[in-house]
Formats: C-alpha cells, sequence, structure tokens
C-alpha cells in the first residue's frame, strides 16, 4: 500500500546531551515524526518522544560510521517517500557543524518539504553549564566557534587566527588535535591563556579539567579526557565568577586545578 502522508524532513537539534536542554518544538516534533534518523551524540533518552516512529540509527565517529553521509542523505528520502515524516535527529544544533543545510538541500532536491527545529549548540551550552561566560566586558568582546575537524580532517585554518586574538575560543570535536592546537597557541603567544575541556558536557559523565595552554595536556592524560569533548580557551575561564574565589584563595596568580564540582 502506498503512503498517503506528505514527505517530509524536519532536521531537529537536540541540545548538548542533558535531556530537558531540548525545546518544546523539538519535542513535538519527535511525536509527530514517522521515522527518526539520529545521531552518536544525541541522548537517547529523547527517543522516549517518538513514540509512533521508527528509528533508526545513523551515528558518525571519528573513524566509525553506522552510515555514510551521502547514504544518509538518500536514507532521508526513502524514507520520507514511503512512511511520510522523517525526523533528523542531531545533537546540539544542526546549523552548528551539523550539516544540516545540506541534508535539506538535498531533501528539497527531490522534493520533501522542510523544516529546521534550532537546538541549544554544545558550543555556547556547555561552557554555560559549567559557568564559563564566553563573554564578558573588559576581557572578551567576542568569541570563536570552530571546528577541530575540517572535510579534509585537518585542523581549521582558522584556529591561527583565532590564537592571536583577545577573543574566546570554543573547539569543537578536536580532542585528537589538542597537541596541534596547544603548539599553535604557544607559537602565537607569549602568555599563558586559561584553557577548560570539558567531556560529555551537561550529561551525568561529565568531566572537566581546567588548566592552562602549558599544563592542559598532562591534566588531560591524569584525568584520562577524551572526545566528544568541548575546548574552551580565553580569559573569560579564569574569570568565571564560579571560579574565580578559588583561584583567590588557593592559586593567587596560579592557575591550576581540575576536577571543581562546579
Amino acid at each position: 500500500m502506498q503512503n498517503s502522508k506528505t514527505p517530509k524532513l524536519t532536521v531537529v537539534g537536540a541540545g548538548p546531551g542533558d535531556v530537558e536542554l531540548i525545546t518544546l518544538k523539538a519535542i513535538k516534533a519527535l511525536e509527530n515524526a514517522d521515522v527518526v534518523l539520529y545521531d552518536a551524540l544525541v541522548n537517547e533518552e529523547l527517543l522516549q518522544y517518538a513514540t509512533q516512529a521508527e528509528i533508526v540509527f545513523v551515528g558518525k565517529r571519528l573513524g566509525c560510521h553506522a552510515y555514510t553521509q551521502d547514504q544518509i542523505n538518500e536514507l532521508i528520502v526513502s524514507m520520507a517517500n514511503r512512511y511520510g515524516h522523517v525526523v533528523r535527529l542531531k545533537g546540539g544544533d544542526p546549523f552548528v557543524f551539523g550539516r544540516g543545510s545540506e541534508e535539506i538541500e538535498f531533501a528539497e532536491k527531490f522534493g520533501l518539504e522542510t523544516a529546521v527545529v534550532p537546538g541549544i549548540s554544545s558550543a555556547l551550552g556547555v561552557p554555560a553549564s559549567v559557568g564559563i561566560s564566553l563573554t564578558q566586558r573588559k576581557v572578551a568582546e567576542s568569541f570563536w566557534v570552530i571546528t577541530g575537524t575540517t572535510s579534509s580532517h585537518e585542523l581549521s585554518k582558522d584556529v591561527h587566527l583565532a590564537s592571536q586574538s583577545a577573543a574566546t575560543v570554543v573547539i569543537l570535536m578536536g580532542m585528537h588535535k589538542l597537541d596541534e592546537i596547544i603548539s599553535i597557541y604557544q607559537e602565537n603567544r607569549t602568555d599563558d591563556l586559561p584553557i577548560a575541556i570539558i567531556q560529555n558536557g551537561t550529561k551525568n559523565s561529565e568531566q572537566k579539567v581546567v588548566g592552562n595552554i602549558s599544563s592542559i595536556a598532562n591534566l588531560v592524560a591524569e584525568k584520562n579526557i577524551s572526545s566528544p569533548a568541548i575546548i574552551v580557551i580565553g580569559e573569560v575561564v579564569k574569570n568565571t565568577s564560579k571560579l574565580t574565589s578559588y583561584f583567590q584563595e588557593h592559586f593567587e596568580d596560579e592557575f591550576i586545578f581540575q576536577n571543581l564540582n562546579l
């Protein structure tokens, strides 16, 4: 029997990990979905809202792909034509290094209706959840959000430019490039900037280390911090309200601490 529903794609941002950090509009999309294609960084507890949908995992991690991007694009179209409403559930915001626009463009070529539900990007939500304000008066007037892995699997050249700026720098998908990032900052700067790394941000499994450019590699190794993690570099890390009193009491001008219960 041929599907009578209108083929449709809704690209939905699932937020940074905490199940409560998803929008009401995203939940409604899941409730109305006929198919949900979800990524590796999506909290699977969110799938409980898709009570009427077929659930398919299409996640990609470094070196491990359930589907290639081309296969995901084709799956969206075939599932929409077969079942109706496909929800493409992505971690964070689908338009911040999420390839959401590419999937929409592909779907529209085949006549699918499309919609987007924005999500809280991990680039913003994770630092905020541990008290790091990406901008602060008299400290940082702007911030960069940079991918640690380009389509050619190299570190973005923007890191070189950002390292010379007073702006806060947030690097996503950059843990396997951490040594290279540190080297760039040491080459381009004479100061030893504060840096925070948060793994599994906003989830119960969250871990974090905070140090400076010269110390962070050792701290990461000691605490076995790995992907998925957010890297935040800049003076705002040190000036975070939840941390300032701790610095003054324990380290004065030193900036080495780890795994505080923020």
